[in-house]
């Protein structure tokens, strides 16, 4: 997994099976938590799992950067094609842009009761006139 995070850092996405995905996704986030807090014990922490100093420079001066504002959700996850060989679900896992903020669902949007109230004894005056 510490090879992994390195290649996630270095490249910003990785293509690897689902499962090790999921489980790298784990890794990734903890260490740019540490990034985000600078000082030097999470270095410590930081290069003690990574064992790459470029890598864990990158990480504390660039990426950690990016992320200061938000509090969790740096990785996404998406869905490949499966492996010929094995047939093995494939993933891609990113680092997600700094400035992308999660979207709304699309469709149906939730009222508070007092709207939904409201709404339906207008439509029961309507019919009982």
């Amino acid at each position: 997994m510490a090879n992994m995070t390195n290649s996630l850092f270095l490249h910003g996405r990785i293509r690897t099976t689902l499962a090790k995905a999921k489980e790298l996704r784990r890794f990734a986030e903890g260490m740019i938590t540490l990034g985000k807090k600078g000082d030097m014990p999470a270095r410590r922490r930081a290069m003690a799992f990574m064992r790459d100093k470029t890598v864990v420079t990158r990480l504390f001066d660039e990426i950690s950067s990016k992320y200061k504002d938000r509090n969790g959700g740096y990785t996404r996850i998406l869905h490949a094609d499966v492996r010929p060989g094995d047939s093995s679900q494939m993933a891609l896992i990113e680092l997600t842009p700094a400035g992308e903020e999660k979207q709304e669902k699309k469709g149906k949007t939730m009222k508070p009761a007092s709207q939904k109230k409201a709404a339906g004894s207008a439509k029961q005056s309507e019919r009982a006139a």
